[in-house]
């Protein structure tokens, strides 16, 4: 019964990987470490979270399963330009049971955006970013 339930799960993030491209947090941190280009990064799950810690520089968006979240994220990103990497994540939870990373990238696609991306945060934010030793910080939500 267990292998049947792992092997669910692994074939529900193999369908979301997928319809999205991911970013593995240990990638994106290299990234922004780095002195190329930085993404448009959007933080899509509860407000909590990201008051408590976030990636710096991230814009928080409101939560990616509720109109008024998808609204936020609308506005934020949309003077951006459409070709731009825009990056998204949330962490609430283990991946295959999130509920706000799906929506905001099929809203960032339908508004144009062509090189979106999530984070891929198998079990949560604290576990896959902050305890890996990636940089955060504290703080209300910033906005663009």
């Amino acid at each position: 019964m267990r292998a049947l339930a792992i092997g669910m799960t692994l074939a529900l993030v193999a369908v979301a990987a997928a319809e999205m491209a991911l970013v593995q947090p240990k990638d994106l941190a290299a990234q922004l470490a780095g002195n190329g280009a930085r993404p448009a990064l959007f933080h899509v799950g509860p407000n909590v979270l990201y008051r408590s810690k976030h990636i710096p520089g991230s814009v928080y968006a409101g939560p990616g399963n509720k109109a008024e979240g998808l609204d936020a994220l609308r506005a934020a990103a949309g003077a951006l330009d459409r070709g731009r990497e825009v990056v998204v994540y949330c962490g609430c939870c283990p991946w295959d049971r999130c509920p706000n990373v799906k929506p905001a990238v099929d809203l960032l696609k339908q508004m144009g955006f062509t090189h979106v991306k999530a984070v891929y945060m198998e079990t949560n934010f604290a576990k896959d970013w902050i305890d890996r030793g990636y940089p955060v910080e504290a703080g209300t939500p910033r906005e663009r």
